[in-house]
């Protein structure tokens, strides 16, 4: 069964990475590694306008965005 991680919203800063918004994985550990290791990645280096979270959805893995603050 395929498992994706989604970023739900897209900010200014995520499309200026150039990023696809959907990734694709044979296995949910995969996925799971994959959708903290990205979200830590935009919550270090994005402009901290907002704050990143991985939400559970289904078989999927949705990267939520806030405002932080």
């Amino acid at each position: 069964m395929a498992h994706k991680v989604i970023v739900e919203k897209q900010c200014g800063c995520f499309k200026k990475s150039g990023d696809a918004p959907i990734r694709h994985f044979d296995n949910k550990d995969d996925a799971l590694i994959a959708a903290n290791s990205w979200k830590d990645e935009m919550n270090e280096t994005y402009c901290d306008k907002h704050h990143f979270d991985v939400v559970e959805s289904g078989d999927d893995l949705m990267i939520t965005m806030g405002m932080r603050g």
